[in-house]
């Protein structure tokens, strides 16, 4: 059904706007993108982390090569696993991109569930002073021989602020932070929103949200579909890359596992699905944190989506 609110009318007002979709994994966020691009006749920015590889396209749940060629899409499949990219470069590269997209058309759209990534395009990243490379290695021993929990003590001794809102379950937060209070002698959260971010664009944020069970009934069939489609025969093809930092994600560590004959196949997908529910579950913790974000529920008409998006399209930038 198309917009009240006419591409032509969109570009009279002059301004430029990003429509970010986030939502948990398996909620319908590359349906609604899909939709909401022919609508707008607008390009999509992938600011799904694990998207970013190429080799990895099962286990990642990227678009189809159906659904992309139904709109054109920036960020997927666009590096290797053997590629170092991280947020800082996503950032710089995206917004590049979101210039040039918004140069023909006033309307753009970026969908992903990485909150880190997301963040970065909307409110920037943080800078932090160089510091010497041989602290995180010193941390990275450490890790291995005593243990994340020891590194969770240091921290809240020298960060108890960040301490008590990172995921300290996730050893490269954990390093990350210490290596910054010991390389600079300051606390990490210090160096943290420093200076004011500025876009040419309004960012208009919606998510799509739903009963925590049915996310999870969700994610488990997802799982069952990948392995159906090949996922074993995808992780076996990356298994002797297994230590690189891009495949240290569900869906793949897990087979590893499976590989190295720790665990049986059942119980290897049983975990990836444990896995993807505990994922699902920080990310609606991290995105519920922006309270500018509109929800609306998974099976929401794409009619009342749009017409609140219109009514948004029509407010000029602050």
């Amino acid at each position: 059904m198309p917009s009240s609110v006419t591409n032509a009318e969109i570009t009279l007002n002059m301004d430029n706007y990003l429509i970010s979709i986030v939502g948990p994994t398996g909620i319908g966020k590359t349906n609604l993108s899909l939709k909401l691009a022919s609508n707008y006749n607008s390009e999509i920015i992938s600011s799904d982390s694990r998207q970013f590889y190429k080799e990895i396209p099962i286990g990642t749940a990227a678009p189809t090569l159906v659904e992309l060629k139904s709109a054109k899409h920036h960020f997927i499949h666009h590096v290797s696993i053997k590629d170092n990219y991280n947020v800082g470069a996503f950032q710089k590269d995206a917004n590049i991109q979101i210039e040039k997209s918004l140069s023909s058309n006033p309307v753009v759209i970026m969908v992903g569930g990485s909150g880190l990534y997301v963040d970065a395009v909307i409110n920037g990243i943080d800078e932090f002073p160089k510091v010497d490379p041989e602290i995180r290695k010193l941390l990275k021993i450490q890790l291995a021989t005593i243990g994340i929990e020891k590194l969770q003590i240091e921290l809240k001794k020298l960060d108890p602020k960040i301490y008590n809102s990172i995921d300290l379950k996730n050893p490269q937060r954990v390093i990350r932070a210490l290596e910054i209070c010991i390389g600079t002698n300051k606390p990490y959260s210090s160096f943290l929103k420093r200076k004011k971010y500025k876009t040419n664009f309004k960012t208009i944020s919606i998510g799509l949200k739903a009963e925590r069970q049915l996310i999870y009934d969700r994610i488990n069939d997802r799982v069952d579909k990948m392995i159906e489609n090949g996922l074993l025969d995808e992780a076996r093809s990356v298994f002797k890359y297994r230590d690189l930092n891009s495949l240290n994600t569900v869906g793949y560590k897990e087979l590893f596992n499976y590989f190295d004959g720790k665990w049986t196949l059942e119980y290897a997908v049983s975990e990836i699905k444990k896995n993807s529910r505990r994922y699902a579950k920080r990310q609606i913790t991290w995105f519920n944190k922006d309270k500018k974000t509109k929800w609306f529920e998974h099976d929401t008409s794409f009619k009342d989506i749009t017409s609140y998006l219109d009514e948004e399209l029509k407010k000029p930038i602050d």
